[in-house]
């Protein structure tokens, strides 16, 4: 049976365009229920045996939500008690285009076998498809069409040969005009809450509703706190208008109080709108789209120099509560400043944290504190409080009315106790959100079949290299060895040298499940002693890694270069390596600088270390920027693995050497990929900072009378070469720590969508990623168009979509971003569990940064930053003295700068267990009344062990 709609539609050139949509119906539609017996299906996913303890339906039944139930009480639906549903096609369609999470977190339910969802297509069943009546609104054509499947099914069932057995349909609706309908229409219907409260069974399910608009008035007081947000419409009339500017909402750690507000403008327009106190805040969550006003000059702020916490007491929403008349110390810079009148996007998702369990003990109503800071309390309704105290929890927020204090939440699901290393773990990837599943059956049947060997097939258009003397040289303990290196002399003299990576497009095709997880993951996140790979394991450390004496199919870089570097020609092939020897940075290191070795191996490493000095001099000389921050290293237990050791890395001269020649193969693979498709190329550039993020860096310098010239990279390089101050020799390293800081992050872009491709810090016009594919699909994206360019694949459409590859680009930079705080999370919790076995320590210093109440210091021997505070609450507060031009923190009658020398204890405070931190407390300089006496350090840390 077939349905056509047909309108005319405007065209952009002014013409009239008739379109025709057909819609075709069919009555060969299965209904998937076991007890049917007219449909013809071959399988079903709905069971006979429907049964759940329920108070008001004591007979087996499906279940029909509508499409606000999914939206807002699918972590209700993802629960394992909830099984056998129908989910109309209406529903899913309404879903998709009003919230994707939630839309693919529903897909991801459908395809679970054991929870019995089914898709049912009413939209081209003949028996259930409405059209629209006149002046029915799309909303209400869809809550019919919701009824008249319902009603379908209902009757549908009944008249089954095994239609005794009972089973009936239940719609679940949170809509009263929509369950009033069902109910006049002889529909069983009921409201989600009322059905999920009869599971007596199952209490706890309670817990994990959604607030509805009426419960949320219930637990608010009748006191207003925050102004009305505005409607969309006026929001939109007033960006439109310029009184309103749209930006994200980005909250601060250190001050509850504060936020700004990042408006995107063209180019270098873009401005942030500082916002301060609770009503101007005027519940944005972070990351949210909100409006913003500015407000007049004269009432103008500028930022607070003070760390400030909401850790008080939940106080009742009709208590005097914190707002922007508190006293908040500011520094002198004058800020565009502003109030949110509006949302226009929410980004809510689960947030990880604890609950606070109030003290009053019948009380269900509690306070969640979220792990990140950025993040308001959310009050939630549970039964369970007994329970879940000292947990580490994920609470969703429901909304946030203006007459409550804080947003109003409900209970997910439980992660484990708080403090324990897979459950720290697991929250700081979540926190980041960082994809971290087991890798689906989909993605795994994309992988070759084992015993894998190179075929004849794939030494097509591939250059035969296993002759060639190539080596790897990485960290210890790698087993996901992207690249390997050669250099051997040529007969006219001159020098060949390669660059090897592994050939991972071989293995990853376009389009396919394993492409397309490798995508959305993004890169490969390195925790402390654990690894979430990008691709499966048989790929990272097996097939596509460059083990020694194995055969590897690689992508290859070649030069050949005379004895100054410089280069003479350059070449790019698919190949088959065998790479002579897997060595760590060390083992290299030795090799070069054994007199005794003379081997293949050795001359190869000694000529490139050679070249790479050459080449590294080049680059800095051109104004590349050597930048200093402080890595550390972990020692764990084989056993426990626990931390026992930590150290700050140490560099070698073949660290510098591989790192010269990968970032002269990305240079080089970045001319070509860009010379041969200038509108599609995957680049990277860094953009030069804003002459405001040098000011500390500069008044630092200052300060010790150094001069820092920061209008080019050059100069900033050339004047970063020269600065030191006598009898003060880490305080190079210090400045460039302080200049690390002030860079801007780099990002992946598509070449057609920009016109400025240069690296700042690189000081080079052009440059992308080549050389990681197993831990980057950035550089996946580059080798295949490398591949096409030299003829050795075939190109397809999407990687010729300059907009495709422009979305992409944003995906990888937020996944390289997140990475990379999940990377400081982990060091962060691992250094903890190291000071918690340590006791108290007592070391050296040096002040990296002086805030209004605080000094930030910087211990070089562990890599870590800590805060000494000068206003604690367990003692009176100094006087204290703060010249922000120096800068300088003066504390009684000493004045503390940047750079200056101190020595601080050490300790793990664990007194608030979600925000477990190391405190430093002050020993020298000695100040009376701040000082703390050196105590005894212990307990005497272990022997440690062996790092196996």
């Amino acid at each position: 049976m077939l349905k056509s709609k047909t309108f005319v539609k405007k065209t952009r050139s002014g013409g009239v365009m008739k379109i025709v949509r057909e819609h075709y119906l069919r009555d060969d539609i299965w209904c998937g229920s076991e007890v049917c017996t007219e449909c013809k299906q071959e399988s079903t996913v709905l069971q006979r045996d429907a049964c759940i303890e329920s108070s008001l339906c004591s007979y087996p039944h499906y279940l029909i939500p509508d499409t606000n139930v999914v939206l807002h009480q699918i972590d209700v639906l993802e629960d394992p008690v909830i099984r056998n549903v129908i989910i109309l096609q209406t529903v899913l369609q309404e879903v998709r285009h009003r919230s994707a999470p939630v839309y693919k977190r529903l897909k991801d339910i459908v395809h679970e076998k054991e929870k019995h969802f089914y898709t049912f297509t009413n939209e081209h069943h003949r028996e259930t498809f409405i059209e629209r009546e006149p002046g029915e609104s799309a909303n209400d054509r869809n809550d019919r069409a919701i009824r008249m499947a319902s009603k379908w099914y209902s009757q549908h069932l009944k008249t089954s040969e095994t239609g005794a057995d009972g089973l009936k349909v239940v719609l679940l609706t949170n809509d009263q005009g929509n369950k009033q309908k069902a109910e006049d229409n002889g529909l069983l219907v009921y409201k989600c809450e009322e059905y999920i409260k009869s599971l007596i069974a199952n209490p706890e399910l309670v817990d994990h509703l959604a607030l509805s608009n009426d419960e949320k008035n219930e637990i608010t007081s009748s006191k207003v706190l925050f102004p009305e947000h505005l409607p969309l419409s006026k929001i939109q009339a007033g960006i439109k208008s310029g009184s309103f500017l749209q930006g994200t909402f980005r909250a601060s750690r250190d001050n509850y109080l504060e936020a700004t507000v990042f408006v995107q403008g063209e180019g270098e327009d873009s401005t942030e709108v500082l916002l301060q106190g609770l009503q101007n805040l005027n519940r944005a969550v972070h990351q949210d789209v909100v409006a913003v006003q500015l407000l007049p000059r004269d009432q103008w702020v500028a930022p607070s120099s003070v760390v400030l916490q909401d850790e008080g007491a939940a106080k009742d929403d009709n208590a005097e509560e914190e707002d922007e008349e508190k006293e908040v110390m500011t520094s002198m810079i004058w800020k565009p400043t502003g109030k949110v009148v509006g949302i226009i996007k929410r980004s809510w998702r689960p947030f990880c944290g604890m609950l606070n369990v109030a003290q009053i003990k019948e009380s269900t109503r509690h306070l969640f504190t979220p792990a990140d800071r950025r993040i308001p309390r959310i009050r939630i309704e549970t039964r369970q409080a007994a329970t879940l105290a000292g947990q580490r929890i994920m609470v969703a927020i429901d909304g946030w009315p203006k007459h409550s204090r804080y947003p109003n939440g409900h209970f997910v699901r439980s992660l484990g106790s708080a403090g324990e290393k897979d459950t720290e773990q697991e929250v700081l990837l979540l926190e980041h959100d960082v994809p971290h599943q087991a890798f689906s059956q989909a993605v795994l049947s994309f992988l070759p079949k084992m015993p894998w060997a190179i075929t004849p097939e794939d030494m097509v258009r591939r250059e035969d290299l296993r002759n060639l003397t190539v080596c790897s040289v990485d960290p210890p303990g790698c087993t996901d060895i992207d690249d390997a290196l050669h250099c051997r002399e040529l007969e006219n003299g001159n020098l060949e040298v390669g660059v090897h990576i592994a050939d991972v497009s071989h293995f990853i095709r376009p389009g396919n499940a394993l492409d397309k997880e490798a995508a959305n993951r993004g890169t490969t996140v390195y925790l402390c002693g654990k690894r979430i790979d990008m691709v499966p394991e048989l790929l990272s450390s097996n097939l596509c890694s460059l083990r020694s004496n194995v055969e590897r199919l690689a992508f290859s870089c070649i030069w050949e270069m005379n004895h100054k570097a410089e280069i003479l020609k350059t070449r790019f092939t698919k190949s088959v390596i065998n790479s002579k020897a897997s060595l760590t940075y060390a083992e290299a290191q030795m090799r070069i600088d054994d007199t005794s070795m003379n081997d293949d191996i050795t001359n190869s490493l000694r000529g490139l270390n050679k070249l790479a000095k050459i080449l590294k001099k080049q680059r800095i000389e051109k104004g590349a920027l050597t930048l200093s921050s402080l890595e550390v290293r972990f020692h764990i237990d084989s056993e426990t693995h626990d931390p026992i050791d930590l150290q700050t890395k140490e560099l070698m001269e073949t660290n510098s050497m591989v790192e010269e020649f990968m970032l002269l193969a990305n240079i080089s693979v970045a001319q070509k990929i860009y010379d041969e498709f200038p509108d599609c190329a995957m680049l990277r550039k860094h953009p030069p900072p804003p002459p405001s993020n040098y000011d500390i860096l500069l008044k630092a310098a200052k300060s010790k009378e150094v001069e820092i010239h920061t209008d080019s990279a050059k100069a900033l390089a050339d004047s970063l070469d020269v600065a030191k101050v006598d009898g003060f020799p880490y305080f190079n390293t210090l400045l460039r720590i302080l200049a690390t800081r002030c860079m801007m992050q780099a990002v992946y872009f598509c070449s057609g969508m920009d016109s400025d491709f240069h690296h700042y810090g690189l000081a080079s016009p052009i440059y992308t990623h080549f050389t990681s594919p197993i831990r980057r699909y950035a550089d996946i994206i580059v080798h295949r168009l490398l591949a096409v360019a030299i003829g050795a694949d075939s190109t397809y459409p999407d990687l010729m979509d300059k907009h495709k590859q422009s979305a992409l680009s944003n995906n990888l930079n937020y996944r390289h971003k997140m990475s990379q705080y999940a990377q400081r999370a982990s060091v962060a919790f691992h250094t903890q569990l190291f000071f918690k076995s340590r006791g108290i320590l007592n070391e050296e210093g040096f002040v990296l940064f002086v805030r209004k109440n605080a000094i930030i210091v910087l211990i070089p021997k562990f890599g870590l930053e800590g805060t000494v505070f000068f206003d604690t609450k367990d003692k009176a507060a100094p006087n204290l003295v703060f010249d922000e031009e120096v800068p300088s923190l003066k504390v009684e009658e000493h004045t503390f700068c940047i750079f200056d020398k101190v020595k601080v204890t050490i300790s793990l405070d664990a007194s608030n267990v979600q925000h477990q931190k190391i405190r430093m407390a002050l020993i020298e300089p000695v100040i009376p009344g701040v000082s703390v006496p050196a105590p005894d350090v212990g307990p005497q840390a272990k022997k440690p062990k062996l790092d196996r």
